[in-house]
This record gives C-alpha cells, structure tokens and sequence, in this order.
C-alpha cells in the first residue's frame, strides 16, 4: 500500500473513532431526558415529555450503533472480508438515527445542540467513506487487508486522543443546551467522563511515542552465528 492508501486509511480510522464516541456520547448524555424521573430533569425537558418514547428509543439504539461503531473501529484496524461494506451499514444507520434526534429536538425545543453535533459527524463521516470508491481513490487502499504496525498506530493513537479530547471538553459545548436553574447538568457524568477521556489521550499518547520511537530509534539486528 502506497502512502497515499496509508493516509486515506488513517484518516478512515480517526474519523469512524470520533463518530463512534460521538454516538456513544450522544446516546448516554440523552439518558436523564428520555428516562429520569426526577422532577428537576421533568421541568427541564418538559417540551419532549409527551414524546419521551421517542427518546429512549433514540438512547437505546444510538448507544449500539456506537458499540457497533466500535466494532467497526477493530475491525477496520485489523482488516478483513467485507468490513467497508459493514461500515457504510453503520455509518447509514448512525445519519438515520441522529437525523431524527435532531429535527426532533429542534421541533420540540427549538434547540438541537449536542444532537446537532452527533449528526454533523456521521454525515461527514459517510461522505468521506463514500468518497472512497471514486475511481482513483479506490486503487490506493484495500481495507480488506490489516495496516502496517506503524501506521496502525499513529491512526490508533490520533484517533484516541481526539476521542479523548472530545469526552473532555463535552462539559463546554453541550453545557449550554444542558443548562437549567444556572447549572451545567453535564456536570452529573464528571467523574466517568473525566477518567475516560484522561485514559484515551494518554493511550493515543503511548501509541504515537512508540512510533516516534520506532521511528528514530530502529531496533538493534542480533547478528546471526553462522557455524563453518
């Protein structure tokens, strides 16, 4: 595989990992609305109330199709028979659901962010897989077939620390659509988030230093006894 099938491939890596926690995200953060009932969360999300069925479907379901997003994760790093076609799969199923939690929030609350976000990515992400199979594209990269370790790692290693970065910093752009009575209810999942988030750029980080490494510091041939 030339560099350019090796580029395509890392970038084909870190953009289903970020769709995938994104669904994850969205599915889990959505949680409280759809089956909580707390009087507070009740007030708070008193324009969904009549259609909270709705909503705990979305929940269930979004939350496996980021499961199954990261299935396809594993497998799309290690290769094998018919893994691009199950990840369009994924990926049309992700637009569908996250298409309906965003035109149904935004009729019924007027507002629609992080659900906006999660839709934006999954979108994207089917675009750039689409644009794979165009002629001249198709050629540079087999997904059928495992990457090489370096590479593997580096797309492994980006990937987990977007992922990483992303869980951090959800208390910042889902705070505002998560504000009710002057606080941030995101807040409630701080602690699992903060050591999830944490754990994954410190993951991508040893993944990329072991490429560096590799990388500058080749390792050392045992020079092999040949007997007369």
């Amino acid at each position: 595989m030339d560099k350019t099938g090796k580029t395509i491939r890392i970038v084909a890596i870190i953009l289903l990992g970020m769709t995938a926690a994104m669904n994850l995200l969205g599915g889990i953060g959505t949680t409280c609305a759809a089956f909580s009932s707390n009087v507070g969360y009740r007030m708070a999300f008193k324009e969904i109330m009549d259609y909270r069925w709705l909503y705990q479907i979305l929940v269930v379901t979004t939350i496996l199709i980021g499961l199954a997003g990261i299935w396809g994760l594993i497998k799309l790093v290690r290769g094998g028979p018919g893994i691009y076609r199950d990840i369009l799969i994924i990926l049309v199923v992700g637009c569908i659901l996250a298409g309906i939690h965003y035109f149904a929030s935004m009729t019924l609350r007027g507002k629609a962010a992080p659900a906006n976000v999660k839709f934006y990515i999954n979108i994207l992400t089917l675009i750039v897989f689409l644009l794979f199979k165009l002629p001249g594209i198709r050629e540079k990269v087999n997904f059928n077939s495992p990457g090489g370790k370096n590479e593997t790692s580096a797309a492994g290693g980006v990937a987990a620390i977007m992922v990483g970065t992303l869980t951090l910093t959800v208390f910042h752009w889902a705070g505002p659509s998560h504000t009710f009575f002057q606080q941030n209810w995101t807040y409630v999942f701080y602690v699992p988030l903060v050591v999830v988030g944490t754990s994954l750029v410190l993951w991508g980080m040893v993944l990329i230093g072991k490429v560096v490494r590799d990388i500058f510091v080749p390792p050392v041939k045992t020079p092999s006894l040949e007997t007369a």
